[in-house]
């Protein structure tokens, strides 16, 4: 299905496929239970709900930013990732998925600050210093998981205490999924830094393959996952209380909560007209050139649906 040139569903059928998981954003293909075909939509998803109408390229700027970062730190932690085929697919490795997601926050923002400014102190069991401003940065990165949701329900803040005594993770893998998020946190705000941007926080998907190695999954240090800053000017509008300047999604969720907004029950998504839907999509193509350091390439637009089955195809058959 395809609106204002964007692809926001997807039915393929291809050579040894087994089944069919369709996430908020993402579409994943089992194929012959050994490799997974991951197909970037142009769905844009806020507050957990995805929005009618898709954004144009926005599934190729994931892709193409997701790939370049886990070659960036393939050295550093293991990933799922073995071809790119088309560029809106990435292919790889069969893995059981952990059922939280690694949220590190370098600075209070989002919905850190939210609870801040609720008066909470305590954000899945780690203590947020007194005193802080929105905005501010953390004396040590926090890690704050969230139990991963299924299609329209809401991820929730847990903590590391919780996943432990529920099961949900061993000991033993968690504590390697906290060290693997500081590694990639690290090496992300490097990344970050050498572009004029601060990574304020982000969150990582790991899985588990066949053999037991767990490895880094789905995507990476992309404006849906991450939050960034211009690093440029970042202090003088914190001392002077200025709103910071962002490249994240951010600004959707902004302009959805101006318009009444935040996924809450009974609440309806504000209609987007074509022409902010136009703008949507050239502040994600700015935020690929500022995150990645290189001009944009449009993919063909005329048949997203033919081009992807049958750079798929090729590449399953090759």
């Amino acid at each position: 299905m395809i609106k204002n040139n964007t692809i926001i569903d997807t039915n393929f059928n291809f050579p040894g496929q087994k089944s069919l998981y369709k996430g908020k954003v993402r579409e994943v293909y089992n194929i012959n239970n050994e490799q997974l075909v991951m197909v970037a939509t142009d769905r844009l998803s806020a507050f957990d709900v995805v929005m009618p109408k898709g954004i144009p390229y926005k599934g190729q700027i994931l892709n193409q930013i997701a790939t370049k970062m886990m070659k960036a730190t393939e050295d550093l932690v293991p990933n799922w990732l073995i071809a790119t085929p088309d560029p809106n697919v990435a292919v790889g490795h069969l893995c059981t998925p952990f059922k939280v997601e690694m949220v590190i926050r370098g600075y209070l923002s989002g919905h850190a600050a939210r609870e801040y400014k609720a008066g909470k102190r305590l954000l899945c069991g780690v203590t947020m210093p007194e005193g802080m401003r929105e905005n501010d940065k953390f004396p040590t990165p926090i890690i704050t998981p969230a139990t991963k949701a299924d299609m329209g329900d809401h991820d929730e803040d847990i903590s590391r205490e919780d996943i432990l005594k529920k099961g949900i993770v061993s000991e033993a893998d968690y504590i390697v999924l906290e060290d693997y998020t500081r590694k990639l946190f690290q090496r992300g705000s490097e990344i970050a830094a050498s572009r004029g941007l601060i990574l304020v926080d982000t969150k990582y998907e790991f899985g588990k393959t066949k053999d037991g190695n767990i490895v880094l999954i789905d995507e990476i240090h992309t404006p849906d996952s991450s939050r960034y800053f211009y690093a440029d000017g970042y202090q003088k509008r914190q001392d002077t209380g200025e709103t910071q300047k962002q490249l994240s999604k951010e600004f959707v969720r902004q302009w959805l909560i101006a318009n009444d907004f935040q996924g809450l029950e009974g609440q309806t998504v504000p209609e987007m007209s074509d022409d902010y839907i136009q703008t949507v999509s050239e502040r994600y193509i700015e935020l690929y050139e500022n995150i990645t350091g290189e001009a944009f390439v449009k993919a063909d637009l005329t048949d997203i649906q033919h081009r992807i089955h049958v750079n798929v195809e090729n590449y399953l058959q090759s």
